[in-house]
C-alpha cells in the first residue's frame, strides 16, 4: 500500500508501524512469561524469603528493566537525527543504571536482613539501617561514577578531585571516620552487644545502645556514660555478658595459736561447704602461706553462669556457714596483732600484745 510508504521525519509509515508493533509483541511476550514465572512460584512463595525476593524484584527491577530494552531497541530502528539518538542514548544510559543500582541495593539489604535473623539478635536488627544506608551510599556513588564515564567525562580526573577532596575532608573529620569505622568493628566482631554488662577502664555498665558515633552504657550507680564508639575498640573490654563461669578465689587466716590438728581440718571443712551450694565446683583449698598476723588459707571455686547476684548470694552463703563451722571447732580468726618485747634491767623479758 503506498499510504504505508509515506515518509515521516525521515521514516516511512511502515517502518513506525514495525517499531510500534515490536514494542506490542515484546511487552505481551514479557508479560506472559512474567506470568508464567510467577504461576510457577507461587507455591513455592508462601514463607521462603528467598522466592519472595526474587518475585519482588522480577516486579520491580528486571521486568521494567526489560520494558526499557525493547522499547530502546525498536526506537534504534527508526532512522533518528544524531543529536536525538544521543539523547535517546543517554536516557537509556541512566535509566538502565538506576535499575541496576536499585536491584544491587535491594539485594544487599535483603542478605543484610537475612543475616541479622539467621543469628536471631533482636537488638542486632536495630542496627542494620545504618550499615545498609552506607553500604547503598557507596553503590549510588560507583553508579554515578559509571554514568559519567560512558558519558564521556574525565573520570580519571574526577576521581583525582574527589580523593583530593576525600582527603581533605578525612583529615578535617578524623575522629568521626575514626567512630564510624569502629562501629562497623562492633556490628561485625561483635566484642558486646546491647544488654552485655562491660567492664573497660575504671568504668562499668550494661550497654544500652550503640549508635554511629557512640556507645551509651548505663554505669551501676545509674547515670549514662556516652563513650566513643573508637575509645572502646581501643580499651580493653571485659563482657561478662558472655561468661559461661565465674572464677572466685578468697583468702582467710586463722591465728597462730590455733592447734596443728585443726589447721589440717580447715582445708576439708571448706570443701564440704563449698560443695553444698548448687551450681558451684570446687577447685581446691589450701594453707599456703605464713602472713604476718595470720596462718593463712586460700580457696579456689567456680559459680555456673555470669548472674552477679547469684554469685554473691553463695559466696555470702559460704562465708556464713564458715563462720559457723569455725565458731563449733573453736577455730579463731585472725586480726592484726603486735607483740612487744621489753628488756628490763635485770635482763626478764614481758610480752605485751596489743
Amino acid at each position: 500500500m503506498e499510504i504505508l510508504k509515506t515518509v515521516f521525519y525521515g521514516n516511512s509509515l511502515q517502518d513506525y508501524l514495525i517499531s510500534f508493533g515490536l514494542i506490542v509483541i515484546g511487552i505481551i511476550i514479557l508479560n506472559l512469561v512474567k506470568m508464567l514465572l510467577f504461576k510457577l512460584f507461587a507455591k513455592k512463595l508462601s514463607g521462603n524469603t528467598w522466592y519472595e525476593f526474587i518475585q519482588k524484584s522480577i516486579r520491580k527491577f528486571i521486568f521494567p528493566f526489560l520494558y526499557l530494552v525493547i522499547v530502546y531497541y525498536a526506537v534504534s530502528l527508526l532512522d533518528i537525527k544524531e543529536n536525538i539518538q544521543k539523547i535517546l542514548n543517554t536516557a537509556y544510559l541512566i535509566i538502565s543504571t538506576i535499575f541496576l543500582i536499585r536491584l544491587a541495593n535491594a539485594a544487599i539489604s535483603f542478605l543484610i536482613r537475612r543475616y541479622v535473623a539467621k543469628i536471631g539478635k533482636e537488638d542486632t536488627s536495630n542496627r542494620i539501617t545504618p550499615l545498609t544506608a552506607f553500604i547503598n551510599f557507596l553503590i549510588w556513588v560507583l553508579g554515578f561514577l559509571f554514568i559519567l564515564d560512558n558519558l564521556g567525562f574525565q573520570i580519571n580526573t574526577v576521581i583525582t578531585g574527589l580523593g583530593i577532596g576525600g582527603i581533605a575532608v578525612a583529615l578535617a573529620a578524623q575522629a568521626i571516620l575514626g567512630d564510624l569505622f569502629s562501629y562497623f568493628v562492633i556490628y561485625f566482631d561483635k566484642p558486646f552487644e546491647i544488654g552485655d554488662f562491660v567492664i573497660f577502664d575504671d568504668k562499668r555498665g550494661t550497654v544500652e545502645k550503640i549508635g554511629i558515633k557512640t556507645t551509651k552504657i548505663r554505669s551501676i550507680t545509674g547515670e549514662v556514660l556516652v563513650v566513643s564508639n573508637s575509645n572502646l575498640t581501643n580499651a580493653r573490654v571485659h563482657n561478662y555478658k558472655q561468661m559461661q563461669r565465674r572464677r572466685v578465689a578468697f583468702i582467710i587466716g586463722v591465728v597462730y595459736q590455733t592447734k596443728l590438728e585443726k589447721i589440717k581440718k580447715i582445708p576439708a571443712i571448706i570443701k564440704e561447704i563449698v560443695e553444698s551450694n548448687d551450681d558451684v565446683a570446687f577447685d581446691r583449698s589450701h594453707f599456703f602461706n605464713y602472713g604476718p598476723h595470720s596462718l593463712d588459707f586460700e580457696t579456689v571455686y567456680f559459680v555456673e553462669g555470669n548472674d552477679y547476684i547469684k554469685y554473691m548470694d553463695i559466696h555470702q552463703n559460704i562465708n556464713l556457714k564458715i563462720y559457723e563451722a569455725f565458731e563449733k571447732e573453736g577455730i579463731e580468726f585472725a586480726y592484726p596483732t603486735q607483740t612487744l618485747h621489753i628488756n628490763s634491767k635485770v635482763k626478764s623479758s614481758q610480752d605485751i600484745t596489743t
